[in-house]
């Protein structure tokens, strides 16, 4: 990932009001049950819908531990974005807190050589920034909008993540869901051949999102309490269990060799339901593995994971 020069901080410009590591944000402010999971730990408006935020990542996440080398997992970072696209809206573009916030698309990269690595806790600086808002003709209320941010430690850009989110208010969401969807992870019924965590290159049997079933792979998470990725409430498969359960299909197919992404990408063309099971189709071109989530005769998020 080639380092890209930017201005000196805006927080430096702004010394009245420094970003601040001491206590998280309000869990409900980023769609987290728990605590635990909150990342973000302040967030200042910097004018022309820019911000800066403060996000800490712990050392040991329960779902994405520190590997070989003191890397944190990729998708940490692309949960740092997911926070900020719900944070946000919610407090900086008047969405009520009851709107649904749906992404579109999502991509993230990863420059390995000034990701932040230690002992302790990663400190990182986001640099967000806010542009596409869409309004509605109708009562002018944002309806979505798209986001970049770019992720600092110790001074060095390691990481960007862009994305899309659609804002659909709570009156208009069952009439979009439609009716007779399988609403809880549970409805899927148990893995019909779930790989062990060694297989898929994650710490335990939980943590496993995938399953065989003959010469396929499908996307079957192991927990459906799973602290992480349904920490809270969901009626589809939410994308970060897409975008991992691609990761673990890349790494069955490879036999172990593409364990650690450095880039994602992804679009989702339509809700990913709990039942029936979908299935990861893999396609590897040497240091690029293409997805495809397919469900019910149609695909329902495409990708990129580079290596």
């Amino acid at each position: 990932m080639k380092m890209l020069d930017f201005p000196a901080s805006p927080a430096a410009r702004h010394p009245a009001r420094p970003l601040s590591w001491s206590r998280t944000v309000p869990r409900e402010l980023v769609h987290r049950a728990a605590v635990a999971e909150v990342l973000l730990t302040d967030v200042r408006a910097r004018g022309g819908g820019r911000f800066e935020a403060a996000a800490q990542w712990p050392r040991s996440h329960p779902t994405f531990p520190r590997g070989r080398g003191e890397r944190h997992d990729p998708l940490i970072a692309v949960e740092t974005a997911r926070q900020l696209g719900i944070y946000l809206p919610l407090c900086h573009y008047g969405v009520p807190r009851d709107t649904h916030l749906l992404i579109t698309d999502v991509s993230c990269r990863v420059d390995p050589a000034a990701e932040p690595r230690g002992d302790g806790p990663a400190t990182v600086l986001c640099r967000a920034e806010v542009h596409g808002l869409r309004t509605s003709a109708e009562n002018h209320r944002p309806t979505g909008m798209r986001l970049r941010v770019d992720c600092y430690a110790r001074g060095a850009l390691f990481a960007r993540i862009e994305g899309g989110t659609r804002f659909v208010d709570r009156l208009a969401y069952p009439t979009l869901r439609g009716a007779g969807t399988a609403r809880t992870p549970g409805d899927a019924g148990p893995p019909p051949d779930p790989p062990s965590p060694e297989e898929v290159g994650v710490a335990l049997p939980s943590d496993v999102v995938v399953a065989r079933a003959d010469d396929t792979v499908l996307v079957c998470p192991g927990d459906p309490g799973h602290p992480f990725f349904f920490d809270h409430p969901s009626d589809h498969l939410p994308g970060m269990v897409l975008l991992e359960a691609a990761r673990q299909a890349a790494v069955l197919r490879s036999a172990g060799r593409l364990s650690r992404p450095v880039a994602y990408r992804m679009r989702a063309l339509r809700f990913t339901e709990f039942a029936p099971l979908a299935v990861v189709e893999i396609t590897e071109y040497e240091h690029l593995c293409v997805f495809h989530i397919r469900q019910g005769g149609h695909i329902t998020a495409a990708g990129v994971l580079g290596y």
